[in-house]
C-alpha cells in the first residue's frame, strides 16, 4: 500500500490509501444526515414530545457537541504516538460504544415522563463518542501525506465518499422508515388531537421499530467503515514534525484565534454551512406539510443526495482548474436560484424533483470546500510559526466547534418557531403560519446565510498564488529535513 524510497517513505499515496481514508468519513455523514433529517420530524410524530422540549433536545445536543470538539481537539493534540499512530486509537476505542448510543436514540422508552431525558443523554452521549472518531479523522488528512497535491486529491476522494454515505444515510433511513409510514390524523386548524389516537399501538408500532431496523443497519455500515479505516491507512509519523511544547486549552484557542486566514475561513464557512443546516433540519417537514408530498419525501432527499454525489469530482476538477476561491463563490451561491423556486412554483413532484437534483449540485459544493480549504490554512499557518507544529487536531475541532454551535442553535430556534406557528403533530394539514414558516426556514433564511458569507469569504487572503508559495516553501522545509535525518542516520551508523 505504501511505497518507500532509501530509508524515506514516499508521498504519494495509492488509490486504495485514498479509497480506505475516504471511507472512513462515511460513518460522520451517514448518521449526521439520519440524525439531520429525520431526528426532528422522529421526535415529534413518533416518540410524540411537545416541539419546545423536541427544541430543547436539538439546541442542547448539538451545542454539546460543538463544545467537545475543542476539548477532544486539545486532548488528540496531546495523545501520544502509538504503535498505530496518533488519530487512528482515538478511532478503534470510540466506535463500539458510538454505535450503541446511536442505536438507543432510535429507541421510544416505555416510561412516557422520561421521554425527554432518555433523548438528551443518548443524542449527547453520541456526538461526543462521535466527535471521540471524526476529529482524529479530520486532522488525519495532515498525517497521510507531506504533499499537498496528495492530501487535496484525497480530500476529494473522501469528500465523494461522505457525499455518498448522505446518499446511504437518505436512502437507508428513509426508504425503511417510508414503508411504515402510517396515515396522517385529519384534522382542521385549531382542533385538537387525542393522545389515546397518536398513542395508538396500530398507528405507530411499526414506524417505530422501522426506525429501529433502520439505525441497526447504520450501525453495521459505522463498524464496516470504521475496521476498513483502522487496517487500510497508515499514519505517517514523518507526516507529524517534531511538536513544540504542550500548551493550556486556552492557549490553543489563542492560538488558532489568533490567524487570521482561518478565522476569515471560518467565518465564512460557519454562514454557509448554517444555511444548509438549516435546510437539512426542516426540508422534511416542509416536504411533507407545505408541499403535501407526505410519501415522497425520502425520494426527493435521496436525489438532492444522489445529485451532490455525482457532481462532486466536477467540483474538484473546478477548484482545481480556476482556484478555490472562486469555487466557493459559484458553487454556493449556485443553489440559491433553486431555494427561491422550490417555495414560489406551484406544488408539482416533477418540478420539485428537478429542483432538488439542481440544489445537489450546490450542496456538492457546500461539502468539498472547507475540508479542501482547511490545510492550506493550516499550512500557511505552519510557515508563518514555523517553531509551533502539532496543533492540526486544534485547528480542525475548532471548525467543526463553530459549524455544530451555529447549527445547534438554528435547529433549536427553527423547532421552537414551529411551536410558535401552531405545529400539530401527525396532522395532515397544518396552519398557515406553520406553511410561512416553513418557507423561511428552507428559502428566506438560508438565502440570507448564504449572501453573509460570501460577503465574509471577499476577506480571505489565501488565493492561488499564496497557496502555492506556502507549498513551495514547506516542500523546501520537508527537503532540508529529510537530508538532516539523512545524515544524522549516516554519523550514527
Amino acid at each position: 500500500l505504501f511505497c518507500w524510497g532509501g530509508a524515506f517513505q514516499c508521498d504519494r499515496l495509492s488509490i486504495c490509501n485514498k479509497l480506505c481514508y475516504a471511507v472512513g468519513g462515511a460513518p460522520y455523514q451517514i448518521t449526521g444526515c439520519a440524525l439531520g433529517f429525520f431526528l426532528q420530524i422522529y421526535l415529534l410524530d413518533v416518540a410524540q414530545l411537545d416541539p419546545f422540549y423536541a427544541s430543547i433536545i436539538l439546541f442542547v445536543g448539538r451545542a454539546w457537541d460543538a463544545v467537545t470538539d475543542p476539548i477532544i481537539g486539545f486532548m488528540v493534540s496531546r495523545s501520544p504516538w502509538t504503535h498505530f499512530g496518533r488519530m487512528l486509537p482515538w478511532i478503534l476505542f470510540s466506535t463500539p460504544l458510538a454505535v450503541v448510543s446511536y442505536f438507543l436514540i432510535w429507541y421510544v422508552p416505555v416510561i412516557e415522563n422520561g421521554k425527554v431525558i432518555w433523548y438528551l443523554v443518548f443524542y449527547c452521549l453520541f456526538q461526543t463518542l462521535q466527535t471521540c472518531f471524526h476529529v482524529p479523522y479530520s486532522a488525519l488528512t495532515m498525517f497521510i501525506s507531506e504533499d499537498q497535491k496528495e492530501r487535496d486529491s484525497a480530500t476529494a476522494y473522501r469528500m465523494t465518499v461522505e457525499v455518498l454515505g448522505t446518499v446511504i444515510g437518505t436512502a437507508v433511513q428513509g426508504q425503511i422508515v417510508g414503508m411504515a409510514n402510517p396515515p396522517c390524523i385529519p384534522v382542521a386548524p385549531g382542533d385538537n388531537i387525542t393522545t389515546e389516537g397518536l398513542n395508538s399501538s396500530l398507528l405507530l408500532g411499526q414506524e417505530k421499530t422501522a426506525y429501529m431496523i433502520a439505525s441497526g443497519a447504520i450501525c453495521s455500515i459505522y463498524v464496516l467503515c470504521a475496521v476498513v479505516l483502522f487496517f487500510g491507512v497508515k499514519e505517517k509519523k514523518e507526516a507529524s514534525r517534531p511538536r513544540s511544547e504542550l500548551m493550556s486549552f486556552w492557549q490553543g484557542i489563542g492560538l488558532v484565534m489568533g490567524h487570521g486566514p482561518y478565522v476569515r475561513l471560518v467565518m465564512g464557512f460557519l454562514f454557509t454551512s448554517l444555511a444548509f443546516m438549516l435546510l437539512e433540519g426542516n426540508f422534511a417537514l416542509f416536504c411533507c406539510y407545505t408541499l403535501g408530498f407526505r410519501n415522497d419525501f425520502q425520494n426527493i432527499l435521496l436525489v438532492i443526495m444522489l445529485a451532490a454525489m455525482l457532481t462532486i469530482p466536477f467540483w474538484q476538477w473546478f477548484l482545481t482548474k480556476f482556484g478555490k476561491k472562486n469555487a466557493v463563490y459559484i458553487g454556493t451561491s449556485s443553489v440559491i436560484p433553486f431555494m427561491i423556486l422550490v417555495v414560489c412554483v406551484k406544488s408539482n413532484l416533477i418540478i420539485t424533483y428537478m429542483v432538488s437534483f439542481a440544489a445537489g449540485v450546490g450542496v456538492a459544493a457546500a461539502f468539498l470546500l472547507p475540508w479542501s480549504m482547511l490545510p492550506d490554512v493550516v499550512d500557511d499557518f505552519q510557515v508563518q510559526n514555523p517553531d509551533s507544529r502539532g496543533h492540526e487536531a486544534i485547528f480542525y475541532s475548532f471548525y467543526v466547534f463553530f459549524t455544530k454551535f451555529a447549527s445547534g442553535i438554528s435547529l433549536g430556534i427553527s423547532t421552537l418557531s414551529l411551536d410558535f406557528a401552531g405545529y400539530m403533530t401527525r396532522g395532515c394539514t397544518q396552519p398557515e403560519n406553520v406553511d410561512i414558516t416553513l418557507k423561511v426556514l428552507v428559502s428566506a433564511a438560508p438565502i440570507g446565510l448564504i449572501l453573509i458569507g460570501l460577503v465574509l469569504f471577499r476577506s480571505y487572503p489565501i488565493d492561488e498564488e499564496r497557496r502555492q508559495c506556502n507549498r513551495k516553501l514547506l516542500q523546501e522545509e520537508n527537503e532540508v529535513d529529510s537530508e538532516t535525518d539523512s545524515t544524522e542516520l549516516t554519523n550514527m551508523l
